[in-house]
């Protein structure tokens, strides 16, 4: 039964001029400002001085996802324009092993321009190491709502090295602009290490490795999960009520150790979630216990459901349901978990793991806005009120906020 709140999405509609949309990062990633709420009190600061607004012994949670470089332009002979996105991996359908794919592969996409490609293949004639090489592509079919592509080169390549040659990064559409050579390492968080995500994890381009050694040597603590971000991240909510949307199915990756350590640290330390990705998958490893102390089992190869969390006994604590999903990898050797999430979170979620949230202002009407106003109630619109009055920069490489109850 899902017990989210029945709410119209034009309540989470606001004014955003165009001209405080961030389109290019400020000169040093740390320097942006940064907008604290702490139990409905507001303060103004810089990020680099994060450390003394986050509580004593914070355990800030990152994901590590790297941002691949997924939009592939091609064009038919005739000179139209195609723009193949790459989403996720089809076959081989792990992102481990696709990346890793020598001379053929499949992935569902996104394709620009797909009314001019009837039939045939895509070629891109390139150079690599001193030899003329050829990448081509073909339109296999429909998955969903995504387009079956089959890829094939003859260059000495993996596919992830043929993306790094060939393709894109895949800026946010509500830039207004293509991709520059500035988006290839600012639009990456300093701590990314795995390839797959489409969308940063934007809340973590204001650190700087210098800042999180600081905030190291003060007594923070962190760990790291890894959500592939979706291309679905920049659908808006559509429908009037939100219930009626449907969300994407991320990836995501945590260690059993992680794990562990953010069971003991619910004991006495805030978890601050370092986004909203880094928000989903702290709660959808809450489900993901909910269902060991249910069944027995974590049921891995089905993704958390949309209002699955929802569902949870109001007395499981985020503590317990952490501790059977630790106690359960550890009794079974494991040393990470994959699983995959399509989670709601919305007004009427119950937050199981998360206690702080840094995140960046959001598109009017989108789910992220929702997950805020899930955390702080209506207290998000007298936020972003501030920020519009204030100055603050919106959207991907904007200013951000500290949420703390």
């Amino acid at each position: 039964m899902i017990r989210a709140n029945s709410v119209s999405i034009s309540d989470f509609d606001y004014p955003l001029p165009d001209d405080r949309i961030a389109r290019f990062p400020v000169a040093e990633r740390d320097a942006s400002r940064l907008l604290v709420w702490r139990g409905g009190d507001l303060s103004e600061t810089r990020f680099r001085n994060i450390g003394e607004e986050l509580p004593p012994q914070s355990l800030l949670v990152f994901n590590n996802t790297k941002v691949i470089r997924a939009r592939i332009v091609m064009h038919k002979p005739s000179g139209a324009r195609i723009e193949i996105f790459c989403l996720e991996p089809h076959a081989p359908a792990d992102y481990e092993h696709a990346f890793a794919a020598q001379g053929e592969c499949r992935w569902l996409c996104i394709v620009g321009n797909l009314k001019k490609w009837k039939e045939g293949a895509l070629a891109i004639e390139f150079d690599y190491g001193g030899k003329p090489c050829r990448m081509q592509a073909w339109h296999e079919g429909t998955s969903g709502t995504s387009q079956v592509i089959r890829f094939a080169w003859d260059a000495a390549l993996s596919f992830g090295q043929l993306l790094e040659h060939l393709g894109r990064i895949p800026i946010p559409p509500y830039l207004g602009r293509e991709s520059e050579a500035i988006d290839d390492t600012r639009y990456q968080t300093v701590y990314s290490r795995f390839e797959g995500s489409v969308a940063a994890p934007t809340a973590g381009l204001h650190f700087t490795p210098e800042l999180i050694g600081t905030l190291r040597g003060s007594g923070i603590r962190t760990e790291e999960v890894t959500l592939h971000v979706g291309a679905g991240t920049f659908l808006p909510v559509k429908a009037d009520d939100p219930l009626q949307h449907t969300m994407h199915t991320e990836h995501f990756e945590v260690t059993t150790g992680t794990v562990r350590r953010l069971t003991e640290a619910m004991a006495g330390r805030h978890v601050v979630a370092v986004g909203t990705t880094s928000v989903r998958t702290l709660e959808s490893l809450a489900v993901l216990g909910w269902r060991i102390l249910r069944d027995g089992t974590p049921h891995a190869d089905t993704p958390v459901g949309q209002w699955e969390a929802y569902d949870i006994p109001a007395a499981a604590t985020g503590a317990q349901l952490l501790d059977a999903l630790a106690s359960y990898m550890e009794s079974a050797g494991a040393e990470r978990l994959r699983a995959a999430t399509q989670i709601m979170i919305m007004p009427g979620f119950t937050y199981r793991v998360t206690s702080g949230l840094i995140t960046n202002f959001h598109q009017p009407k989108s789910t992220l806005l929702l997950l805020v106003s899930a955390f702080i109630g209506e207290e998000w619109r007298r936020l972003y009120d501030h920020a519009l009055s204030h100055g603050f920069r919106f959207l991907s490489y904007g200013d951000s906020s500290l949420l703390l109850p």
